[in-house]
């Protein structure tokens, strides 16, 4: 990989409802897919203040992180995503603790893991099932 070489990392929340559904977001761009809430890093960001600052923007909640559970590479995106489990904070009196969607997403739901993609289902399933060991895989 040369200096000028452009690589992407990005970090993404696997959070779950009381029933143990996974939050997943409908975006307005590209193929408009479901997706974890998160995203890019920007320029000196650590991956915690990114997954928290998407998280405050896709869902206008703030999240507390409660681990990275993988690391995975995605060649079509030529990126590393970083997967970490996170609740959604809690709300003081004056909040009704709504998720408050962005401009990015038109959509969100809560997925039981059969119903999501076969890539997001090992990313969500190493997350949920995470024994302390930080997993990995390509796809």
């Amino acid at each position: 990989m040369g200096f000028d070489d452009t690589y992407k990392l990005s970090a993404h929340a696997v959070i779950t409802n009381a029933e143990g559904e996974v939050l997943q977001l409908r975006a307005t761009y590209a193929d408009k897919t479901w997706g974890l809430p998160g995203g890019a890093l920007d320029l000196g960001e650590t991956i915690h203040e990114a997954l928290l600052r998407e998280c405050r923007e896709e869902l206008g909640r703030d999240v507390v992180i409660d681990y990275l559970s993988g690391v995975y590479y995605h060649r079509v995106y030529n990126s590393h995503v970083f997967i970490f489990r996170a609740h959604l904070k809690a709300c003081g009196a004056n909040r009704n603790g709504e998720i408050t969607l962005s401009s990015e997403h038109s959509a969100y739901d809560y997925f039981a893991l059969n119903d999501l993609s076969p890539v997001q289902r090992v990313r969500v399933e190493h997350c949920l099932n995470f024994n302390g060991e930080v997993q990995s895989a390509k796809f």
